[in-house]
């Protein structure tokens, strides 16, 4: 039987603490090291951001948190543990706990949906035959006998009598649909009167069990009950990926996370990592660290949140990361780790080739500090939008605050941003406070997609024949023709806008330089300029949030694919940062390639051009060599060529070198 069309989970999200610990993180100094580059270079692809102006339309909610969305047709469902809710700001409060819906068009709160339940709602699914599926901590509904799971007529709030699902034995905190089956996550034992441990499948038309799906989440950390919080499954329908306070998947151990093949009978995968455990915080204040999992686009990645403290580099709590799904065996590592220097992050969606997360954070690219903003932290007050291929935030930033537009009473800010969803018009979501994009939104609002942007990747030029640029004197430029292996006739230009200028880079339809100034905390910056072969144009600072970084150290420097490739003085490596054009933020983590057989302390001035890293060095000697980013070693030494020699009046021992094609 063919398989139905993929739907992606309107999933909500729980957050839990043990015993009265609500905020706690905790203060360690987290160093950056120096480390190997991952074999998995991600490549910038063309992102679609929302507005960063929330809808001004939705409805708002009171008390608790929103947890959970859903889309059926037009009207928009909306989960949570708040109890009552209003229209607008001037609006009377109406009790109405745990669900609502409202038109998404006019914001309009439906008067005929109107179920009745007696405890939270965790998650929502637009489920088959236009039902809608409800999971959380509830008993009853409408007075009847429902616990933790039910299908309702999304025009009434009724009942769905033949639909049979029920969690007999604990809570359900999370739903991922997939064609007809639909994944149950949750704290209980029993599904359905079947003994099964956190984690099952149902037909999602009829409630019915799954008799062939057998996965369990078993033993919970620190001697507590195991449950899963967080699941997805990827848009291909084959992998679903598992987070929670468990040890074990189907017997064997998987701490906290693990993924499970979907293909033919259920089976847990040779994948695991040890990066969700100490020295994360302490298990008094974390009963589990993996908040929020999701699968990017094409399902060849997923993305996880976190919390739990400071623990870069031998844990991965208070961060966001990327870990490829493809990859098997133990001790996986993470692609690129972006932490937010022991802040909470509680969700995660992706969408458009953007991530998209919230929480209680207050920084991202933030390594080097412990609640306090260290070297190369970008504010971003409890939601962002980062890059699938680097991890570093591109420039979004509305912000969690509600500004001086907050109603007597409401909270401009709270710990948790429990669901981030998109839906069909925007990004959706849910938080316990009632500020956002410095406006009151209760509970709950939408990002639109009208008024958003796309952003394009920028790269250098990818001919092989253009120009070499060597600055030779004070605003004075040679320009050299180059078809990558010989040199034609130079030619002098003056470029009055290019001064103090040290390493230089192109990319795209402009230049990047390391430029000497004085009155800055490192005596120099990143300066930007648009160049396209005539007059440099008049440079601006590379963004306020790179002033830490000691630019004037680079000796040479090229862009590619996300990072900025670099040497510095009085070192023997060739380097990298990550290095996000939209917005120009430098990567607060130094990373080192593997190479052999270059003197990369002797380089000065390089250029990528058609695969290979041209560079000038003391000696004044121009050479070229192969360079693959995801081998190992990335440049291999024996492979150098020589293009040219030191000549009178044209010697390659300048940082200040870039190519381009005109």
């Amino acid at each position: 039987m063919p398989q139905l069309p993929i739907r992606r989970r309107p999933a909500g999200r729980l957050r839990i603490w043990a015993g009265a610990v609500a905020l706690t993180t905790v203060a360690a100094l987290v160093a950056v090291p120096t480390v190997a580059a991952a074999a998995v270079v991600p490549a910038p692809e063309p992102e679609t951001l929302v507005s960063a102006n929330p809808a001004n339309n939705t409805p708002h909610a009171r008390d608790g948190e929103t947890r959970a969305f859903a889309q059926v047709g037009n009207m928009v469902y909306v989960g949570g543990s708040f109890t009552q809710i209003r229209q607008t700001a001037a609006a009377a409060w109406t009790v109405r706990r745990y669900l609502f819906a409202y038109d998404r068009t006019t914001g309009t709160i439906s008067t005929t949906f109107l179920p009745v339940l007696d405890g939270a709602v965790n998650s929502l699914v637009a489920g088959p035959g236009g039902t809608l599926i409800v999971g959380g901590a509830f008993k009853n509904v409408n007075g009847v006998s429902r616990k933790n799971l039910v299908a309702l007529d999304p025009a009434t709030g009724e009942i769905v009598d033949s639909w049979v699902g029920r969690s007999d034995g604990g809570n359900v905190r999370d739903l991922a649909l997939y064609g007809n089956q639909l994944y149950v996550a949750g704290a209980f034992n029993w599904l359905n009167g079947t003994a099964h441990a956190g984690l099952a499948r149902l037909n999602a038309s009829t409630g019915a069990i799954d008799p062939t799906f057998t996965i369990d989440a078993t033993t919970g950390r620190h001697d507590t009950s195991s449950y899963v919080w967080t699941i997805d499954v990827s848009p291909d329908g084959g992998t679903l990926v598992v987070g929670g306070n468990f040890l074990y998947l189907d017997g064997l151990p998987r701490n906290q996370i693990g993924l499970v093949d979907l293909t033919g009978t259920p089976s847990v995968i040779d994948w695991s990592t040890e990066k969700y455990a100490p020295p994360c915080a302490a298990p008094a204040t974390f009963v589990h660290y993996v908040q929020d999992i999701r699968f990017g686009g094409d399902g060849s990645w997923f993305v996880v949140g976190s919390n739990g403290g400071g623990g870069w580099p031998a844990a991965y709590c208070d961060a966001l990361v990327r870990f490829e799904t493809a990859a098997r065996g133990s001790g996986q590592l993470a692609t690129w780790v972006d932490f937010t220097g022991n802040d909470t992050i509680t969700s995660v969606e992706v969408a458009d080739n953007v991530i998209y997360l919230g929480g209680h954070f207050r920084w991202l690219n933030n390594p080097n500090r412990s609640d306090d903003a260290g070297p190369g932290a970008i504010d971003r007050l409890g939601i962002a939008a980062v890059t699938p291929a680097t991890g570093l935030p591109v420039n979004w930033n509305p912000r969690r605050s509600g500004g001086s537009s907050l109603p007597s009473g409401a909270s401009s800010w709270g710990s948790a941003v429990p669901v981030l969803w998109r839906g069909s018009d925007g990004l959706y979501f849910g938080h316990n406070s009632d500020g956002m994009g410095e406006e009151y939104h209760g509970r709950l609002g939408m990002f639109p997609l009208a008024g958003g942007r796309t952003i394009t990747p920028k790269n250098p030029p990818t001919e092989t024949t253009g120009n070499l640029y060597l600055g030779t004197g004070a605003a004075t430029l040679a320009k050299v023709p180059f078809d990558s292996s010989s040199l034609g006739t130079p030619t002098t230009v003056s470029q009055p806008n290019y001064v103090g200028a040290g390493a230089t880079w192109r990319v795209a339809d402009r230049i990047y330089w390391s430029r000497t100034v004085g009155g800055t905390p490192t005596g120099s910056r990143i300066d930007i300029s648009l160049f396209n072969g005539g007059a440099i144009g008049a440079p601006w600072e590379a963004s306020g949030y790179n002033d830490w970084f000691n630019a004037a150290a680079m000796t040479g420097a090229f862009y590619l694919d996300g990072r900025l490739y670099y040497t510095r003085t009085g070192a023997n490596a060739l380097y990298y940062r990550y290095f996000e054009i939209d917005g120009n933020y430098l990567g607060a983590t130094e990373f080192t390639l593997p190479t052999t057989g270059v003197t990369w302390s002797t380089v000065r001035g390089m250029a990528w051009v058609g695969g290979r890293i041209v560079y000038g060095a003391t000696d004044g000697t121009l050479r070229s060599v192969p360079f693959d980013p995801a081998a190992a070693p990335a440049v291999d030494g024996t492979a150098v060529t020589v293009i040219a020699p030191a000549a009178p009046g044209l010697s390659w021992s300048t940082p200040s070198t870039f190519f381009s094609v005109q």
